[in-house]
């Protein structure tokens, strides 16, 4: 394996087992304590009629000859905090989960006790990009660690970030059950959902009512969630989630959660397009730009692929090329192997560019920028989600973007100092808004903002309908940019903004604030 990074991490446990072992009936507790495997406990069955059995990762022992009976269930259930719709419940202050089985008729037939484990340390794999700021969204199957690495997470950005966290807490499986959470979730705060099906209601509350710098979310898994999450990621908030499914293409292939990586859908080309693609006049693309920044696939609880730039990788995967995500590995002694990809990852090549490398595919178009601010060039390729990036010397670069009057001044000393063979962009000012418009003017791209004045206005009318007449507004369909122009607008006046419907007509809705 070529290591690209190595980080040394502590992890540590903390299971509460005893808490655990005093919600069973006492005869079963007797064999579980002398058994060696207790360290490693996953989880205990008992199911009325049947031997109750403890569950170990190398296999399972049955704690009783004498079947369950309904005196064990109802000891359980008295000890355990109050069942939810979703037929969960837990022990308070920790983060063991107990699931109970019903009969038709509702009554209690079986129940399953989870141990939770609170495993400090593990968020150290996804360390970098969490702490720059990205969303993050965790994928794997049932048992494999995403909500331990999703609690991890949001207590590293609130203890050693000092970032405002909220997590939203559905079956209380992030911070315990009880009203005061488990301090595995540090000084990160919890709001309860007191249903699943309110569980996207509760994601907008958060975000609302609390002004977080990040919401924490287990298990997306339906389209008002996912829209959601988009509507909380178009506010500026970082998100750091869970979803059914185990792979980046599960994602794509799922029509309730594909929006959270941008949504797909048929685009017609022309003659002249199909021919330098090389592919049918149809075509899948991505509709709009994805809620979550990084996909984490957790194959195996130490074994790790990590997407650092979900829409290049959502692009090559429509496309039919090949995609090969960063690997990640934890060694038994605690270090993580980083593995960087094999494959270059983007969506399109400037036109007239060195857009080829030895593989056939396309990589990024490397920028020099002269006379302008690096870090301005490089938040208006994030925003525009261009295939760039900053060339780090002027050798290195295919195009050089300088000041417009610079150009004109100093024409030949900007070709003697970096050859005939670069090109050289001009922006018009060394403003984020110029240099974003000559991006797109050296990538070709449409002008998507060409109507912000008139989305602005837009907004403006609708805040000043909105706090005489105290009722919604909702506005015309718009991109994502101009969204989150039109929610900091609705923000500056003290108004609530989500967004509302799908691509490519989702709108804002802008109303007043609770009193």
């Amino acid at each position: 394996m070529t290591a690209a990074g190595v980080h040394d991490i502590q992890v540590d446990v903390t299971d509460n087992l005893d808490e655990l072992l005093a919600v069973l009936p006492p005869h079963l507790v007797e064999g579980l304590r002398t058994d060696a495997r207790l360290p490693t406990l996953l989880e205990v069955v008992c199911d009325l009629g049947r031997p109750p059995e403890a569950r170990f990762p190398g296999g399972v022992a049955v704690l009783a000859a004498q079947p369950v009976g309904r005196e064990d269930l109802d000891y359980v259930a008295a000890r355990v905090g109050q069942f939810n719709a979703d037929n969960r419940a837990g022990i308070e202050r920790t983060l063991h989960r107990i699931s109970a089985l019903r009969n038709r008729a509702g009554a209690l037939v079986g129940v399953t006790c989870r141990v939770g484990r609170a495993v400090y340390g593990t968020s150290e794999v996804i360390r970098d990009v969490v702490e720059a700021g990205k969303s993050v969204l965790l994928v794997g199957r049932p048992g494999v660690g995403k909500t331990t690495l999703l609690r991890e997470a949001g207590r590293l950005l609130a203890d050693d970030l000092g970032r405002r966290v909220m997590i939203v807490d559905t079956s209380n499986e992030i911070g315990g059950d009880g009203d005061i959470p488990h301090p595995g979730i540090g000084h990160a705060r919890r709001i309860q959902v007191p249903a699943p099906h309110r569980q996207h209601a509760v994601m907008i509350e958060a975000v609302e009512n609390h002004m977080p710098e990040v919401v924490v979310i287990d298990e997306i898994g339906t389209e008002a969630e996912a829209l959601a999450a988009r509507t909380i990621a178009e506010r500026g908030v970082q998100l750091i989630a869970t979803a059914h499914g185990t792979s980046l293409e599960n994602l794509v292939a799922n029509p309730t959660l594909a929006d959270l990586v941008g949504g797909i859908h048929a685009v017609t080309l022309g003659d002249d397009e199909a021919r330098r693609r090389r592919t049918q006049k149809t075509v899948l693309e991505r509709k709009a730009p994805p809620t979550f920044d990084v996909i984490v696939e957790i194959h195996q609880r130490d074994r790790f692929a990590v997407h650092v730039d979900v829409a290049a990788t959502i692009d090559r995967l429509l496309r039919q090329q090949p995609i090969a995500p960063e690997r990640r590995v934890r060694r038994d002694d605690g270090r993580v192997d980083v593995e960087a990809p094999a494959v270059v990852a983007t969506t399109a090549a400037v036109r007239g560019g060195r857009d080829s490398d030895s593989d056939g595919g396309e990589r990024p178009t490397r920028i020099f920028p002269y006379a302008l601010r690096r870090e301005r060039v490089e938040r208006a390729i994030r925003t525009l989600q261009v295939p760039a990036v900053i060339a780090d010397a002027p050798n290195d670069a295919d195009v050089v973007l300088t000041l417009r009057a610079v150009a004109k001044q100093q024409p030949r000393r900007l070709r003697e100092h970096f050859g005939p063979g670069v090109r050289v962009h001009t922006v018009a000012a060394n403003s984020p808004g110029r240099i974003e418009e000559a991006l797109r003017e050296l990538f070709a791209l449409e002008a998507p903002h060409a109507d912000q004045d008139e989305a602005l206005r837009e907004a403006e009318g609708a805040v000043i309908e909105v706090i005489a007449r105290r009722t919604p507004v909702e506005l015309a369909p718009r991109s994502a940019y101009l969204r989150r122009l039109q929610h900091q607008l609705a923000d500056g006046y003290g108004l609530v903004s989500q967004s509302v419907g799908r691509e490519p007509s989702r709108a804002v809705l802008i109303r007043p604030a609770e009193r």
